[in-house]
């Protein structure tokens, strides 16, 4: 049950959850309380026939407190409030369990019982009749506390808390506080001292991931109603209706054979024997830029052309056939009308309202004509639909947040020389190091550093092609230290159409680009083989955002981007080709 409603259920207790109503159980839950439910009340009939002093029980378990007062209201009823402040009862959807009758009065003995936390806390959990209506119960019970406790100050002063937990406990047991009792409704109420004898429902509403919380929740049904022995000299069969626990625990155990243990190893940064190889890097939330106002260009290069493919807007042609009759293709060729206009001018206004409004102002609608000017320029030039897309698919927000980044993004780097890019650090924690490294792992690809290139023990490879990096780095006469980006922290925000994303590139490496140890350059090394067009968005966050920004910042060296794009079409000799193409990399960025 809870697999199919989970996602429909509150997250959250009462407490911090808003208005919630009773009648919106996901529909699954509600049949599952209807159908348990029928099968009570045959059973109760049953119990009232055979003379029983108490009511069968049912329970259900839940996830949180929200849950337990939805379904709480549910099953006995609750009080709605309308806009002018009157309250009106909706009665409880399952008639045994109502705690109001049928003219709205409250029953002095509750039908159905609420235990959570919340509701011991709130005081609000019986009746104010409930005192009046169980006195012989309650001066029982204050006997009992006497006899059991010698305080009669105690016995005395008896809270609405202490009769609540009373009347749980009493739960099954002719004339005690609980035992008109005929439905419990709680968070958890695992516990072994409640020895309730009459429990025949249970329904699970939270999920089961143990087969000790199975056990446990099923076990509440296990204690027998009676123990007296039929003519065979055997106990008579008890049985009770469980729903919403899996019951998997009950299979045969498959003997399996157990794994041999897998070495691990614990990655970290050797202090202070390789602390000459420390790499420290700030860790960037977000970036700030100064776009002008006046005369707008822009500047595209390859990055910049977004390709419309099915894989980006989905199946462009879908055929339809029935058994018998012709089939129809579903396709976007009617969307070819849409005007390129249209499309010129919904794409401009939302590139005006996203990029150029400052919070709490109006969009700045004197630039309209040359942001007109300049998408009408990417359109042209760097829009590739294929694969049975069209232009017209640019009207999805989705993408056309996308075409709006790369849009922007070629009129901020237009103005890299003009107007600086600052990057925002992180305002807790600005700087982050290979000093902090530290974590454990079993994966046995990995590679053993060079105690002179590496401030980290062990480089944690995804791929052969991360090994053969090290080897190629640890070799290169340029290269002073190196470090992969994982559990490091460096992390890149960036746009993906309307979503803000992180990237996290492979490597950074420190290069002697010929002005000294004393200041190295901080290569950033992505290896791509696929480049789809989230890779695009990443190299132009890289190129015209984040490498900008920090070096305007001055405090955390000089740094660049670089990407490996051939890796995976190299066949032959692939160690040398990298090697090659490493060195063309490293005399690129050094020129």
């Amino acid at each position: 049950l809870w697999e199919h409603i989970r996602p429909k259920m509150p997250k959250r207790g009462r407490g911090k959850a808003g208005g919630l109503d009773p009648l919106s159980l996901p529909v699954e839950l509600q049949t599952a309380l209807q159908a348990l439910y029928g099968h009570y009340e045959q059973t109760f009939a049953l119990w009232e026939t055979a003379g029983i002093a108490a009511p069968p029980c049912f329970i259900i378990v839940c996830n949180n407190t929200s849950t337990s007062k939805l379904v709480y209201d549910f099953v006995s009823g609750f009080f709605r409030e309308n806009e002018y402040g009157a309250t009106t009862l909706v009665n409880g959807r399952l008639p045994l369990f109502r705690n109001f009758d049928e003219h709205g009065n409250p029953h002095p003995r509750p039908r159905t019982l609420l235990i959570d936390s919340e509701q011991l806390d709130s005081g609000e959990a019986l009746d104010k009749n409930f005192r009046a209506a169980a006195g012989d119960e309650i001066e029982r019970f204050r006997r009992e506390i006497v006899a059991r406790t010698g305080d009669r100050k105690q016995a005395e002063h008896l809270s609405d808390q202490d009769l609540l937990r009373e009347v749980m406990n009493t739960v099954g047991k002719p004339d005690t506080l609980g035992g008109s009792v005929r439905c419990v409704v709680s968070v958890s109420m695992l516990t072994e001292g409640w020895d309730a004898r009459t429990v025949t429902h249970i329904l699970g509403v939270r999920a089961f991931g143990t087969q000790l919380l199975c056990e446990q929740v099923v076990g509440r049904a296990l204690r027998r109603q009676s123990y007296d022995p039929n003519e065979d000299g055997l106990f008579d069969v008890e049985y009770a209706d469980v729903l919403g626990i899996p019951f998997d625990f009950t299979a045969k155990p498959v003997p399996i054979k157990p794994p041999p243990p897998r070495e691990t190893v614990l990655v970290r940064a050797i202090t202070p024997e390789r602390d000459a190889c420390e790499i420290r890097f700030p860790r960037v939330a977000g970036y700030r830029v100064e776009l002008p106002e006046e005369r707008l260009t822009a500047r595209f290069n390859d990055d910049s052309t977004l390709e419309l493919t099915p894989a980006l807007v989905g199946p462009s042609n879908t055929r339809v056939e029935g058994i018998i009759g012709e089939g129809v293709d579903l396709n976007l060729i009617h969307t070819r009308d849409l005007r390129k206009s249209t499309l010129l001018f919904h794409l401009t206004k939302r590139l005006l309202e996203t990029k150029w409004r400052d919070p709490g102002e109006e969009p700045k609608l004197h630039l309209f004509g040359q942001l007109k000017r300049i998408t009408r320029q990417w359109l042209d030039d760097h829009l590739d639909c294929k694969g049975g897309t069209y232009p017209a698919q640019l009207m999805y927000q989705e993408l056309a947040d996308m075409a709006c980044e790369r849009i922007t993004a070629g009129i901020v780097s237009n103005l890299l020389g003009e107007r600086p890019i600052k990057a925002m650090l992180d305002p807790y924690n600005p700087v982050g190091s290979t000093l902090h490294v530290r974590f454990t792992t079993s994966k046995k690809l990995r590679w053993e550093t060079d105690p002179g290139r590496c401030h980290i023990n062990w480089v944690v490879c995804d791929s052969d092609w991360e090994a053969q990096f090290c080897l190629v780095v640890e070799s290169h006469p340029r290269v002073r230290a190196y470090v992969k980006n994982h559990a490091l922290g460096l992390e890149v925000p960036y746009r993906y159409g309307s979503r803000t994303r992180r990237y996290l590139p492979d490597f950074v490496v420190l290069v002697d680009d010929g002005r000294g140890d004393d200041d190295l350059l901080r290569l950033v090394v992505e290896v791509k083989g696929y480049r789809g067009e989230d890779a695009k968005d990443k190299k132009t966050t890289m190129d015209t955002y984040w490498v900008p920004g920090v070096n305007n910042l001055g405090a955390y060296g000089r740094w660049a981007f670089a990407e490996l794009t051939d890796v995976y079409t190299m066949e032959e000799d692939f160690e040398e080709a990298l090697k090659t193409q490493f060195r063309a990399l490293v005399e690129r960025v050094t020129r």
